[in-house]
Order: structure tokens, then C-alpha cells, then sequence
């Protein structure tokens, strides 16, 4: 991993990146249009049931559009990375680095057709002069759910014991607990997170009874159903002061959630949704405060 001076950590704090967790105000966030968007081969159980459908990448787009037009209405600064052909993956950011504190991470990713993804996420990187560390083996972004001091880490196939250990060599300061997963599930995200200090999203069938047990000890947890899982419920995005983006397919959820105080907005993206991830797997949040 990369080495940083205290002074190099402060500048990147105030100024380049700093996140303490999911539901912060958010103010500068990378992504990447879905212009190559399809599904070649099969790298999740989402993407199984609609390989022979496939994607309509107008309409991806379309909905991609309007997502960024709503982030840049409500403040948000989004940068866009460029994009290969090669990578039709590459629309979901968030899984290729992650940002602890005022600590960017980059990730090792699990699945081939998706490892030169990190490899234009460090060339911007570069590009700004922001120092991040590389994880030395594989762990994804969408596994790591940032609470204050606390990381929940989920234990799937795209993230491995070995790094979870370099991290917490990495982050002393941090209580590092794992949620145990159903091996079908692709990422934390796709099951469990938080929306406030207090109140979390999440499908408890395909979460370990232990970590369901710690999970619902610390939060006020929101459950959704299995047809709500399978359209991406519990990864929405919090953009701040209560405020979530949401699919309109997930109407209990969101009715669930603005009973509890929240203001939902809710924005299609049925296509996008396809390759197996949602807003949260679509953002890489860079600055939240």
C-alpha cells in the first residue's frame, strides 16, 4: 500500500476525499456511463436470470442521465471517468475503491473481466495527485459499509479474510465487524445498508443469524422482501439529510422509509439494475460532509 505523510492525510481530508459514512451530505462523487453496458458472461445471479434479455443501453443511458441530472440538482459535484469498450462492467464504481475516513482505497477485484477497471481509477487518480492504497488481494467496494468508526465488511466471494487483516493493520482506530453471507449474494450492499445513524436496510434471509443478530442489536433495521432484494432494494443512495434515491418498483420499501422520516426519491433504472447492482453500486463517493 501506498505511503502517506500526516500532512499528505490532512490535505486529503479537508480537500480531496473524506467520508465517515453512507449517509453524510453527499458533495463530490466518481462514476462512469454505462455506454458498453451488456452482459457477456454471467458474474452474478442477477445477471443470470437476464443474460438472454440483455440490456437495452439506450435506456441505460437514458436512466443514467437522469440520475446524474438529480445528483448535479441537489449539489453533488460528479465527475465522470472515462470508459473502454472492454469494460461493460465499469458503470459501478463503487466496488473499484472505497474512501475510510480521509483514506481512499482501491480494490482487488474478484472477477477478470473486471480488473481493468481499477487500473483508470488509478490513472485519475494520478491525474489529481490523490494518494490512495491498493489492497493486496481481492475486496470490492460494494462489501465495505463506512459507519463512523465502525466497518461492516461482508463476507462474500469477492472479498477475502487475508484483506479484511491487512485493513485492520491499516485502520487500528476502526471496529472492523463481518456480516456472513449466502454465498449467492454478490456484495453487502445487495443485502444490507444504512441510512442514518440509526436505521439500516436489509434482506435478513441471505445474512448469517449471528450477523443478523449484531446487525439488528445496533440498528433500526428496515426489511425488505425477496422481490424487493432481487430489484436492488437495500442499495439505494443516500445523499443526505434524510434524503434516499430509490427504484419506484420497491414500493413497500419506500413506504417503509418515509414512514420513518425520509424523504424518497424515486428514479427508474430497471436496466441498469440488470447487471446486478443500483445507485449505491453506481457512486463512489469522494467527499461527504
Amino acid at each position: 500500500m501506498q505511503e502517506m505523510t500526516n500532512s499528505n492525510i490532512s490535505e486529503i481530508s479537508k480537500e480531496k476525499c473524506f467520508c465517515k459514512n453512507e449517509f453524510a451530505p453527499l458533495k463530490k462523487v466518481l462514476t462512469a456511463p454505462p455506454l458498453h453496458m451488456q452482459i457477456d458472461e454471467a458474474i452474478n445471479e442477477t445477471q443470470k436470470f437476464y443474460i438472454r434479455e440483455n440490456i437495452d443501453r439506450v435506456e441505460a443511458r437514458r436512466q443514467y442521465r437522469y440520475f446524474i441530472q438529480v445528483l448535479q440538482e441537489k449539489g453533488v459535484k460528479v465527475i465522470e471517468l472515462p470508459v473502454k469498450k472492454s469494460l461493460p462492467e465499469q458503470v459501478f464504481t463503487r466496488d473499484t475503491g472505497f474512501v475510510i475516513g480521509g483514506k481512499l482505497f482501491i480494490s482487488s477485484m474478484a472477477e477478470n473481466i473486471r480488473k481493468g477497471e481499477t487500473a483508470i481509477l488509478k490513472k485519475w487518480l494520478k491525474d489529481h495527485n490523490i494518494y490512495y492504497r491498493q489492497l493486496p488481494s481481492k475486496m470490492e467496494g460494494g462489501d465495505i459499509i463506512v459507519e463512523e468508526d465502525t466497518l461492516w465488511i461482508g463476507m462474500s466471494d469477492r472479498t477475502s479474510h487475508q484483506t479484511i487483516k491487512s485493513l485492520k493493520k491499516e485502520l487500528p482506530d476502526y471496529t472492523i465487524n463481518t456480516v456472513e453471507l449466502d454465498s449467492n449474494v454478490l456484495h453487502l450492499d445487495c443485502v444490507f445498508n444504512t441510512v442514518d445513524r440509526d436505521t439500516a436496510i436489509v434482506y435478513p434471509p441471505a445474512i448469517n443469524p449471528d450477523s443478523y443478530r449484531l446487525l439488528r442489536s445496533k440498528f433500526d433495521l428496515i426489511e425488505v422482501t425477496s422481490d424487493e432484494q432481487f430489484h436492488m432494494g437495500p442499495n439505494v443512495l443516500s445523499i443526505g439529510n434524510k434524503t434516499v434515491i430509490s427504484l419506484p418498483e420497491n414500493k413497500q420499501l419506500n413506504r417503509k422509509l418515509r414512514s420513518s422520516g425520509f424523504h424518497v426519491r424515486e428514479i427508474p433504472f430497471s436496466e441498469i439494475i440488470k447487471s446486478g447492482g443500483s445507485f449505491r453500486c453506481c457512486t463512489l463517493p469522494l467527499v461527504r460532509k
